[in-house]
């Protein structure tokens, strides 16, 4: 792994955009997949300019540059228009739906792929080991049902307050445990004494678990398009900072840490950049140039 510092930024990047200049002569296109919430923008939802105008410009020279969320749809969509995306690919939910971009299509896009799972099990385990944590469910349909009338910017939609016993019975593509009664360490080893099984999950900075269906990850979906688009795995590029990441991060052919990551996530990555204070994203964006 390659820490970069202020001092070695520039010199990496003038490397790489020899390296690139070459790979886009050759018309070998990049697929660069980007983390939204802790990569694009901060923890408040801003994106800086220095971020946004790096984004704009690889889109701009033809590389398949993509989202890869846990944001579900309708909170990806403004990402998508701010950076200039018209056409492509995005993943979001954790890789349980994939998006097809289009300025011809209705709206700009159409769902290809949404992994669905049946959240019953997963749901009771963690009631019963967590009873005062609050629940949400994106069903098959986009709807977010949710206990305590919990709601999220990540979400992208109001959230329908519903009964426990409601949500057992949906068809999800994403489920989310927050838990404002527990620390961050007890939300952690609650998690890992219920031992889930049938999902895929991860856990987030705070007490905030995100589950989808048993071997879907952001990774996978990735790859499902690399593979549509014929694109060989050492021209991948991914950026990002949450544990959601690390499948990413470890199959991107160039995975980049944020600077502010978590232990775990940093240790698979190949190179970590600065934090998302500090425009990380925007450094390896430029380097794509």
């Amino acid at each position: 792994m390659t820490t970069l510092t202020e001092n070695t930024v520039a010199g990496n990047d003038d490397r790489r955009d020899n390296q690139n200049n070459t790979e886009g002569q050759n018309g070998r296109k990049l697929m660069i997949a980007l983390d939204v919430d802790g990569t694009l923008v901060n923890h408040d939802g801003h994106m800086s300019p220095g971020v946004r105008e790096a984004a704009q410009a690889v889109v701009g020279v033809g590389h398949e540059v993509m989202i890869a969320t846990g944001r579900s749809l309708n909170a990806t969509l403004p990402i998508i228009e701010k950076i200039g995306i018209e056409r492509g690919y995005a993943v979001c939910c954790n890789g349980g739906v994939t998006l097809r971009l289009h300025p011809e299509l209705e709206d700009g896009y159409e769902v290809i792929h949404k992994a669905t799972f049946d959240p019953a099990p997963a749901l009771r385990a963690l009631r019963e080991r967590l009873p005062s944590a609050k629940y949400a469910l994106e069903d098959a349909d986009g709807n977010f049902l949710s206990t305590e009338r919990f709601q999220d910017a990540s979400f992208g939609v109001e959230a329908v307050g519903v009964d426990f016993h409601t949500m057992l019975e949906a068809t999800a593509v994403r489920v989310v445990v927050f838990s404002t009664e527990n620390t961050p360490e007890e939300f952690n080893e609650a998690i890992r004494h219920i031992g889930l099984a049938g999902v895929t999950y991860s856990v987030g900075w705070t007490a905030w678990l995100d589950i989808a269906a048993a071997g879907v990850t952001k990774a996978s979906a990735l790859e499902n398009l690399r593979l549509q688009l014929g694109i060989d795995p050492d021209l991948t590029v991914a950026i990002g900072d949450g544990r959601n990441d690390i499948e990413m991060l470890a199959w991107a052919g160039r995975g980049v840490a944020m600077g502010q990551a978590p232990e775990e996530v940093l240790a698979v990555a190949d190179e970590v950049t600065h934090s998302v204070f500090d425009d990380g994203a925007a450094h390896v964006l430029r380097s794509l140039l």
